[in-house]
């Protein structure tokens, strides 16, 4: 499978996610969709990201979420039940609230949402 058809798959789980998002009730915008690989290394060195993040193709997003009433939601836990819809999308999508670290410990990133540039089984 070509980055293009993974892109393409990753947009459309994109769009289930964010119809089911306004399905119960809460709002979004989107925040980081695309980052250079200079800005990849320089959140790498500050400790708020990878250096080879999926980002930079094109394959991961961070989205913003409000309650109805137009409440900024900054709590990973609120985000669960949208990352596990995510993750029944498509075996290779990723949601950050399950990320942890080389360490073994849990590292919050409840509103980014991403597709494995390397499929399950590879």
């Amino acid at each position: 499978m070509t980055l293009q058809d993974r892109q393409q798959i990753f947009a459309q789980n994109v769009a289930l996610l964010i119809n089911y998002i306004y399905i119960k009730g809460f709002k979004c915008t989107m925040g980081e969709a695309f980052r250079t690989e200079e800005q990849a290394a320089i959140y790498a060195k500050e400790d708020k990201g990878v250096r080879d993040s999926l980002h930079c193709k094109r394959l991961a997003l961070d989205l913003n979420l409000f309650t109805a009433n137009g409440t900024y939601v900054m709590n990973s836990a609120i985000y669960k039940p949208f990352g596990m819809y995510w993750q029944s999308l498509h075996p290779d999508n990723v949601w950050g609230g399950c990320f942890v670290s080389k360490s073994g410990k849990k590292r919050q990133d409840g509103n980014h949402f991403e597709c494995s540039d390397k499929p399950q089984g590879e």
